[in-house]
C-alpha cells in the first residue's frame, strides 16, 4: 500500500482508519435480518399447525403478522446488504494479509479475499432478488391468499443461508488465519497488549 495514503488515513493497529471494523458488524446485521425474515415466513406457512400451541400459551397471534415480520426483515436485509458489501470492499482495499500461510481450505490470502469479495456481490444480488420475489408474492401474486409465500421461496432462502455459511467461513479465515483487520492479532504481532486498547 502507498505509504503516503497510509499517513493520510492514519491507520490503526487493525489497518483501518477506525478502531473497530465496520464490515463484520454489518455482516451480522444482514445475517440476522435475512434469517429472521425466512424464519417468520416459515412460521407463517406452518401457522395452521401451530395455532393450537399459540392458543394454549395464550399468545395472540395472527398469520398475517408473521408474514409482515418476514417481509420487513427481508426488505431491511436487502437495504443493509448494500452497506455491508460497500464496507467490505473498502476494508478489502486496505487489507494486508499474511502471504506465507494457507487457510484450512488450502487457499492463500489473495484467493480468499477474491472469493470473499465475489461471493459478497453474488449474495447481495441473491438477497435483492429474494426481496423482489417476496414483494411480488406479498403485493401481486398471493395478496388475496392467507399464505403469502411459496415453498420454493423458502427453499431458496435456506439455500442462500447455506451459501452465507460458506461465505462467512471465508470471512472468518481472513480474520482468524490471515489476521485481516484483526486488531488483537495485529497488536500481538507488534508485541503490544491488546487489552490496553480497551482501557
Amino acid at each position: 500500500m502507498n505509504p503516503e495514503l497510509i499517513d493520510q488515513l492514519q491507520l490503526g493497529a487493525n489497518g483501518l482508519p477506525y478502531t473497530i471494523p465496520i464490515h463484520p458488524n454489518l455482516v451480522h446485521l444482514t445475517l440476522g435480518l435475512f434469517i429472521i425474515g425466512i424464519a417468520f415466513d416459515v412460521v407463517g406457512v406452518l401457522f395452521p399447525l401451530e395455532k393450537s400451541v399459540f392458543k394454549f400459551l395464550v399468545i395472540p397471534a395472527a398469520r398475517s403478522n408473521f408474514f409482515d415480520v418476514g417481509w420487513y426483515n427481508m426488505l431491511a436485509a436487502a437495504i443493509i446488504t448494500f452497506f455491508t458489501v460497500a464496507a467490505g470492499f473498502y476494508e478489502i482495499m486496505l487489507a494486508e494479509p499474511q502471504a506465507d500461510i494457507k487457510s484450512a481450505w488450502g487457499l492463500e490470502a489473495m484467493e480468499t479475499l477474491l472469493w470473499h469479495g465475489v461471493g459478497g456481490v453474488i449474495l447481495l444480488a441473491m438477497i435483492v432478488g429474494m426481496t423482489v420475489w417476496r414483494g411480488f408474492q406479498r403485493y401481486v401474486w398471493r395478496n388475496d391468499t392467507s399464505r403469502q409465500v411459496q415453498w420454493s421461496y423458502l427453499l431458496a432462502g435456506f439455500f442462500i443461508m447455506f451459501l452465507m455459511f460458506i461465505h462467512g467461513t471465508l470471512g472468518a479465515h481472513l480474520a482468524g488465519e490471515f489476521g485481516v483487520h484483526n486488531t488483537a492479532d495485529s497488536l500481538l504481532r507488534l508485541g503490544q497488549d491488546p487489552n490496553l486498547l480497551l482501557k
